[in-house]
Parts: structure tokens; sequence; C-alpha cells
């Protein structure tokens, strides 16, 4: 199986320089999530670039190794953009999944069920739909007699009747290829957009005397389309909802769902509390029986063993924390290996960051290390087993274990100095 996304729009409506399917939800963008829906159904997919090919193009090969670019240009409509892949796809037997690359919703069970769907009736090309009270804006499925599906009609080109209907096409097709391939090289632009839809591949497997059919998604919110700031806001909120929701049905408390924010690739155990206004952004693995916030912000590549706690106002990014720490208060903790049993004192803050070489580098926090408060890690730095470091000390060499670290000068009081000043 193959797969094709849908990526070369600039989004006109998002009002930004950056393509619309590079915009993000909790760090990741949109074309991200729906590139991992697919990774585990499709062998190889094809993202098909237009508007700012080359930043579509640098995420793409940055972050997969099966996924090829391809562009089009000029951008003659979806149908157009689909026929961009043909020549990659010229010995190819078996489906491809059509898809647009701003709907991150999808869910890889979902597309994994209307697969199913379309090779257990034998389809050739089988459209995902769903039932909105709404349809404005939509492409309308239009049924035969049998119930199978006769056309898509888009809103532009719609009738006052047709507009009545409430199943819209979703934009998510399974086609078989071999069976299929020869449309996209028929269609024509006889329509009010001047187009080649994709949509009129339907029309054309009629014509041929193909199975032609429709699959009705029972979730809608899995098709939301993301054509606004607005609407990246409500798929934001709806991704997180969900997300919620199965993290407490696996035994994980999150006391203020309405303030909390975990992002969809965070794993959590169970019996950890997530305390309001907490923040948890990209990938990350939190253990067991650990509290995290309220207030705290977790940017990434975070992975937290069991019993830890990361208190009020603590910004973790890219470190690994084992079990039975603490980082109770407005701390920063970043590009860190912190062992166990560790506790890092309100307003420590690893200094990962040289802002002339712009390099970053580790911090490294042994077994039972023990931070005093408004302390200042300069990285590349090891604090080694049970080394203490004093209060407000700034450490820019290597400590060794078990010993007492202290920067700051003596304490003097000179007595009745206010007085007399």
């Amino acid at each position: 199986m193959k797969s094709i996304i849908l990526a070369a729009g600039k989004g006109t409506r998002m009002k930004s320089d950056l393509p619309k399917v590079l915009h993000e939800i909790m760090a990741k963008p949109l074309l991200g999530y729906v590139l991992d829906n697919v990774k585990n159904i499709a062998d190889e997919s094809f993202v098909i670039v237009g508007h700012q090919a080359e930043a579509v193009e640098k995420f793409v090969n940055q972050n997969y190794s099966n996924v090829k670019t391809v562009l089009q240009s000029p951008q003659l409509g979806t149908g157009h953009a689909v026929s961009m892949v043909c020549p990659h796809l010229v010995d190819f037997d078996g489906e491809v999944v059509i898809l647009c690359g701003d709907s991150p919703l999808i869910t890889e069970k979902t597309l994994r069920d209307f697969v199913q769907y379309h090779k257990s009736i034998n389809s050739d090309i089988t459209v995902m739909s769903t039932i909105v009270e709404n349809p404005t804006n939509y492409g309308r499925i239009i049924r035969d007699i049998d119930n199978s599906l006769e056309c898509i009609v888009e809103e532009k080109d719609a009738s006052v009747e047709q507009k009545n209907i409430k199943e819209v096409n979703a934009g998510i097709y399974c086609l078989n290829w071999n069976k299929i391939k020869d449309a996209f090289s028929q269609l024509t632009t006889n329509n009010a957009q001047g187009e080649y839809y994709l949509t009129d591949i339907i029309e054309w497997g009629k014509l041929n005397k193909l199975s032609v059919n429709a699959f009705i998604l029972a979730n809608k919110e899995e098709v939301y389309g993301i054509n606004s700031r607005a609407n990246l806001a409500e798929a934001t909120k709806m991704m997180n909802e969900r997300k919620l929701n199965q993290l407490m049905v696996d035994g994980v408390t999150i006391v203020d769902p309405g303030s909390t924010w975990i992002s969809e690739d965070t794993v959590i155990g169970s019996d950890t509390i997530i305390y309001p206004s907490t923040y948890i952004e990209g990938k990350n693995k939190i253990g067991k029986n650990c509290k995290i916030g309220p207030f705290a912000h977790l940017r990434g590549d975070v992975e937290i063993a069991d019993n830890v706690k990361i208190g009020n106002f603590v910004e973790v990014k890219k470190s690994k924390i084992n079990s039975n720490t603490n980082a109770g208060h407005l701390s920063y903790i970043g590009d860190s290996e912190i062992g166990s049993h560790v506790n890092i004192g309100a307003g420590t803050i690893t200094a990962n960051y040289n802002p002339l070489t712009k390099v970053k580098s580790k911090t490294i926090l042994e077994d039972n290390v023990k931070i005093g408060s408004n302390a200042v890690l300069v990285a590349p730095v090891v604090i080694e087993e049970g080394a203490n470091v004093g209060a407000g000390g700034v450490i820019t060499k290597n400590v060794k274990s078990w010993a007492l670290a202290i920067t700051r000068a003596p304490l003097r009081v000179l007595e009745n100095w206010v007085k007399k000043n």
C-alpha cells in the first residue's frame, strides 16, 4: 500500500508566510500528524508540495525516511496533484490512500477500518464521507439507487437540492491503483474553478463500470479540516480533549482538564497526577506515580521515570530524569541527564546554550546529587554521585563525588551601616 498526501496549497485564510501544513499543534506540524498516522499502513508515502516547497521538503526529509516529496507546479487542482505521482507508480499494483495534509485528527485505527472496508467489498474507489449538520463549503456525496457512490458535487457546482445533502466528502480516498491510474490522464477542467478535481474520478469510475463506494465515518471530528487560525485553535482543543480523556481512562489523574494541555505523542504511566495549567508538547514519556505541575512546561524529548516530581513553574526540555528525583520550583532543565534521588533547588538553571558558538551542551547530575537554590550549572558539566552544590553556586567545572561546591563570596555584615549612611 502507498499513500499520497496533498500538501501543496498556500492556505490563504491562514494569513501566514508559513505553509498551512507546517502550522503546529503542540510543537508538531499538521503534516506530521498525517504522516505518523499512515506510516504503519503504507510502506511508502508521497507528499505533494507546491507553495514554499523547500520548507515542506525540509521538514519531510529531516523527519521521515520512507516519504518522498513530489512538486506540483503549477497547481491546477487536486486531481492534477495526484497525477504528479503517476510516474512513480507506473508498475505499482495495490491500494493507494489519498489524504489531505491539513487533517491532523484522523487516526490510524480509522484509516485501517477504511482500508478494510474497501477491501471487504472489493471496491475499486472508496471515498470517506461523514454527516454534518451544516454542509456549506463541502463537496456533497451523491448516492445511486443501490446506495453506491454516484458522484461528488463541489459547493460551487451544486444545485439547490444538492446543497441540502448533509453527507459530505471527507477528502480521503482508497483506490485500486491499477484500475484507476488511467483516470488521471483523462480528467477535464469543466467546472466553476477551471481545475482538475480529484472528485471527478468518481464519475470516471462509474463510466468505466468500476465499483465506487463511500465509507461513512461516525466521528466527523477526525476529518476536521484546517483553513484558518480559528480552525487551528479548534482542532488543537479537540485533539487535547481526546488525549486527556484517553489518559484518564488509562489511570492518569488530570486535576483540571480545562487548563491542561498534553500532546498526542506523550505517554504517561498510571497514578501520575497532572496538576492545573500544565503544558506538555512534543514527544515525551512520563512514568508512574509522578507529580507534574501546576504551571509546568515540558517542551519535548523528555523522559521521566517513576516517582518524579516536576513542580510549579519548572520547564524541562530534551532531558532524561531518573526515579525519585524532585525539581520542585522555578527551574529550567534542558539537555540534561539527571540520576535517581536527586534534589534540584528552587531557581536552578542548566545553562545549556552558548550564544557565540550556537552549541547546546549537556548537564549530567549523577545519583543522589543535591543542588542548592539559585544555582547555575554551566554546561558541559558533570556533577558526580552524591555531590552537593551550595545555594547561589555558578558551576563551570565538574564536581567530584561527595564534594561540596560553593562559589559565593563570604558574607560580610557591617553593623549600623544603615544608620551611619
